[in-house]
């Protein structure tokens, strides 16, 4: 079989399932036969329009696989194993890798002008579903597979591990951006998956106070399942003014935004103390102003972290090895399952958040 079926995004609004011919492997290459994998956040963004992709290319970027093929260079795996790649599929080549920031790798990115030999480009190590073509399809191609490839432990399921390639790797690296000490106050705006990860990383990290705040319930109570000691619903209270009484208007030492609106990128300031980390998750749509009564005119100490969530094969390890232990089990957020054939119906869902959704498993 030389064809395969793939979602291409044809323009804003318009997404479509077609084939394609099934990528050649490279030397550095892996040819990985999609088991499982999902939508993103990211992908709406990329479906209305938001996120500028080519036209034609084909969507995601959350890979749950069985390698197909390996290029001749790719040492170490096995056809037939079990294995995911993370979002971010770096070189680990380039001065950003080896300055510390592999999601911005550009260094493999050659002829339209950027330029390879400072190797610096925003976001350009998410490369699926962004740069070069996805994983909502039967098949994808892994580049600088050595470098990305992950195996999956005996015993864990696709579901298990299926947030690992983004959402557990985005939400957990919002915590770590927190700057989060031990026995912090810490509140995360959106529960959504990412913002569900946060939470649980947030946990991790050894705060003593998660505040989730969310306007569905049932969020929030999956928030609890994930750590959260309280739950604000902005709904029913006004948030700023609960998490000031809650901290005995000191405000909170992190504070994590993972939904990409100026309302909650405001209202994360405007509860952080003087010195406090505001951790940016969102991915923002429009330009954002900051109010400057909340930010002491720029004279408060705070730190405003930003993020794309960490790639390789080393950050997928490390994720997994936190799922294996029991540390987390983020297999209850998969709340829905699609074929293939029937994922434009899945965006559908997922895009208007109907019946509970949370994340959408896509099966080839």
């Amino acid at each position: 079989m030389s064809m395969m079926k793939s979602l291409i995004f044809v323009g804003p609004g318009k997404i479509e399932l077609t084939e394609k011919k099934i990528p050649d492997v490279g030397p550095n290459d892996a040819l990985i036969k999609i088991t499982t994998t999902t939508i993103c956040g990211t992908d709406i963004h990329i479906f209305k329009g938001e996120y500028p992709v080519a036209q034609g290319l084909t969507i995601g970027h959350e890979p749950v696989g069985i390698i197909e093929k390996l290029g001749s260079a790719v040492m170490g795996y096995e056809e037939g194993q079990r294995v995911i790649a993370g979002a971010i599929c770096p070189s680990f080549s380039s001065y950003a890798c080896q300055d510390g920031f592999p999601s911005q790798d550009g260094g493999y990115i050659q002829p339209d002008g950027t330029c390879a030999c400072h190797g610096y480009k925003a976001t350009g190590g998410w490369r699926f579903g962004n740069i070069i073509d996805g994983t909502q399809a039967e098949y994808v191609l892994v580049p600088d597979a050595q470098a990305n490839l992950a195996p999956v432990p005996d015993g864990l399921s696709d579901e298990q591990v299926l947030m690992c390639p983004d959402i557990m790797s985005t939400g957990f690296k919002g915590a770590e951006n927190a700057n989060i000490q031990i026995g912090d106050i810490v509140a995360i705006f959106a529960q959504g998956p990412i913002g569900l990860c946060a939470t649980a990383g947030a946990k991790l990290k050894g705060a003593s106070t998660i505040i989730a705040i969310d306007g569905n319930n049932e969020r929030l109570a999956m928030a609890k399942k994930m750590g959260a000691d309280i739950t604000l619903n902005f709904k029913e209270v006004d948030v700023v003014d609960e998490v000031m009484k809650l901290t005995g208007g000191r405000g909170v030492d992190s504070s994590i935004e993972a939904l990409g609106l100026q309302s909650t990128f405001d209202q994360g300031l405007k509860i952080l103390k003087p010195g406090g980390t505001f951790s940016s998750l969102g991915v923002y749509s429009e330009d954002l102003t900051i109010p400057i009564a909340h930010f002491a005119a720029g004279l408060g100490d705070h730190t405003i972290r930003t993020a794309l969530c960490p790639g390789g094969k080393e950050r997928m390890r490390r994720l997994m090895n936190v799922i294996e232990s029991g540390r987390i089990d983020l297999s209850e957020m998969v709340t829905h399952t699609y074929a293939l054939d029937d994922i434009v119906d899945a965006y559908d869902l997922f895009m208007h958040q109907r019946d509970g959704v949370l994340k959408v498993a896509i099966k080839p």
